[in-house]
């Protein structure tokens, strides 16, 4: 028997949350009774796993005891005999059905996916779309996905709760959309994959949400393989991840692309990631995700950070402004522009964009970094404690507090001169 406590059961939900609520709606066509019934699921398992083991199957035993939970509920309320027999037929199954099923005409081998395309219905806004897929696959909280939209938790609250009804009402179908629907679809269902990871990777955010994100796009590349954007959003993650081994110190603090030990990289996904990038600068279709990951590409090549061609990144950094001229994109370009002009002509570039990322913790961030390089600490050190206040808890907000000492201990005492 292996006995488990409650951190390794907190663990195990946060991983198998997204599988097993996106069955349960599909076959409910409830969200709010999927997502009772899964936390039902959890709270037995607190109370019966530390005192019975881990069963064989844990993924399987949430799925299983959540159905059971929503099937009760369900009687107790009497509630639709089409939707109780529904549930009833799925009683009737041994056990739930095991992830990575080959693609079969309009089925997807994942629930996951087809909640994916749910959630991003055009009946929703895009943000809701967004929004409400990270909540439901992933298990956020409602906090932390409020962090990633800059916004309130109550405000992102009301949003989830709206866009659930909204699912209801117009009766949104469970299903992946007919080929010709694709296109017009894709482009928050990409979005939603990259936040996951992003999310996954932040200090705040739940480490398994990256492997999910990257097996989600796999799963979607199979599925859609001449869609250059979805195979270009595949090459993006692995060569992010390729790297998140260097990204942290022994002690979990984080280590910054330029300082990373790049012997630690993953050259087996660099070199995956790369092969996609060539394959996609073949069919010359450029697209953000595209050209993102030709960007992450080009860091890649550099076996030392002395030897990033800093011109290539601005030259593929200026035609993904031209694509998507967002502020985010054009503070990136202007930090990359820096590296070859000097952090003077970036700082202008990035004070320009004060007012549309005020609420953005790296834009801060960003601009500390250019003010300590130009030697103006005390400056530098308010935009790192500004930016330390709005990152999410973890090694990112650790690092921003201690640069923010280190660079106000460098001040001129009183007396001497800047710059001597």
């Amino acid at each position: 028997m292996h006995l488990v406590g409650q951190e390794a059961i907190g663990r195990i939900f946060r991983q198998e949350y997204g599988r097993s609520l996106a069955m349960l709606i599909g076959v409910l066509g409830d969200i709010d009774l999927a997502e009772d019934a899964v936390q039902e699921a959890y709270v037995l398992a607190l109370d019966k796993w530390p005192a019975e083991g881990l069963p064989p199957n844990p993924g399987g035993w949430i799925t299983t005891t959540a159905r059971n939970r929503a099937i009760d509920r369900l009687r107790r309320q009497t509630r639709e005999r089409r939707l109780l027999g529904e549930a009833a037929l799925l009683a009737g199954e041994d056990d739930p059905p095991e992830e990575g099923g080959a693609v079969s005409g309009n089925r997807l081998p994942d629930d996951r996916l087809r909640l994916i395309f749910t959630c991003c219905h055009p009946a929703l806004a895009a943000e809701t779309q967004v929004a409400l897929t990270l909540r439901l696959l992933g298990g956020l909280s409602t906090d932390q996905v409020a962090r990633c939209f800059l916004v309130t938790e109550p405000a992102m609250a009301q949003r989830l709760v709206r866009a659930k009804r909204k699912i209801k009402a117009a009766r949104i179908p469970y299903r992946i959309p007919a080929g010709h629907e694709l296109p017009d679809r894709l482009p928050p269902v990409l979005a939603v994959l990259y936040l996951i990871y992003t999310t996954g990777q932040s200090g705040g955010g739940q480490p398994g949400l990256r492997t999910q994100a990257i097996r989600l796009a796999r799963l979607l590349a199979t599925l859609m393989p001449d869609e250059p954007e979805v195979v270009g959003l595949l090459a993006l993650l692995l060569l992010i991840e390729s790297r998140h081994a260097a990204r942290t110190a022994p002690d979990g603090s984080l280590v910054l692309l330029a300082e990373q030990d790049r012997g630690r990289w993953d050259r087996d996904l660099i070199e995956e990631g790369h092969a996609i990038v060539r394959r996609c600068l073949a069919r010359d279709h450029p697209g953000p995700y595209q050209l993102q990951a030709a960007i992450n590409a080009v860091h890649a090549d550099a076996l030392a950070a002395a030897d990033t061609d800093w011109g290539q990144i601005t030259a593929l950094y200026d035609h993904l402004y031209a694509l998507v001229p967002t502020p985010v994109v054009a503070l990136n370009r202007a930090i990359a522009l820096g590296e070859t002009r000097g952090p003077a002509t970036a700082l202008t570039l990035i004070d320009r964009l004060e007012a549309e990322l005020d609420q953005y913790y790296p834009f801060h961030a960003a601009r500390a970094d250019l003010l300590r390089r130009l030697n103006r600490h005390d400056q530098a050190t308010a935009a790192y404690q500004r930016a330390a206040a709005l990152a999410p808890p973890g090694a990112e907000r650790d690092f921003l507090r201690r640069r923010g000492r280190t660079t106000s201990s460098r001040r001129p005492r009183s007396g001497t001169r800047r710059g001597s």
